[in-house]
Formats: structure tokens, C-alpha cells, sequence
């Protein structure tokens, strides 16, 4: 079973030493990925744009590993205040409505004060 290491050139990355995404076999694992527009280094202060670029960046890594958001099995959401989820719920019925994956929401501290939305996912093809 072949394992690839999928970068989405985050500095993140190299500093702390983790992928954005790992490939094994048919499942493909997400790391926690947040609302940075990874080419300019900022991130919105708002958790619904910041939720929107998340899933932007998540394509992005899913493409490169051969995957489609579509094989979506289970999303995990962190959030350092949990009253914003709700503000949330517009984009993630928009990128993940139709496809209905297990899903649990979170409030925990996040590594910078600015991220106000950690998403991570797992996919399966088969």
C-alpha cells in the first residue's frame, strides 16, 4: 500500500513537521486546515469567509491527491468559540450538503488567535 505526503507549501508545515494531507491506500486524511490564503499569508476576521477558504484549501489538497470532497466520510470542526458555528452553516451546506458526512463540532483553542475555524477531513474511495 503506497503512502503519499500531500503539501499545500504552508510554512506551517515545515516548522512543525506534518502534511496537509496523507494518502493511504483508498482513504485520504486531512490535517486540520484553517481560513489562511496560504499565497498572502492573511486570514479574514470573519469565521464565515474564513470557513470558505478552508474548504478552498482543502480542494486544493484533495486535488493533488487524487481525491474530490465529494468522497467525504467524516469532518471534524474546531472552533475556540463554539457560538460561531452557527455563522458557519451556509458554507458548509454549501461544499458538504449533498454529500452529508459523520461530523462533530469542537471548541478548543486554536494555534493563532486569528483562526476562528480549524477544519480536518477523511475520505474514503472505494
Amino acid at each position: 500500500m503506497t503512502r503519499r505526503l500531500i503539501s499545500s507549501g504552508s510554512k506551517f508545515e515545515g516548522e512543525i513537521g506534518y502534511s496537509r494531507a496523507v494518502v493511504q491506500g483508498d482513504w485520504c486524511f486531512v490535517s486540520g486546515t484553517t481560513g489562511f490564503d496560504y499565497g498572502t499569508m492573511t486570514i479574514s476576521d470573519d469565521v464565515a469567509e474564513q470557513a470558505e477558504q478552508t474548504f478552498k484549501n482543502i480542494a486544493a489538497a484533495l486535488a493533488q491527491a487524487g481525491f474530490s470532497l465529494s468522497e467525504t466520510v467524516r469532518v471534524h470542526y474546531l472552533l475556540p468559540d463554539i457560538a460561531d458555528f452557527e455563522k458557519t452553516f451556509p458554507v458548509l451546506k454549501k461544499w458538504l450538503g449533498e454529500i452529508r458526512p459523520a461530523a462533530t463540532a469542537y471548541q478548543a483553542a486554536l494555534a493563532d488567535k486569528r483562526m476562528k475555524i480549524e477544519i480536518e477531513v477523511t475520505l474514503f474511495k472505494g
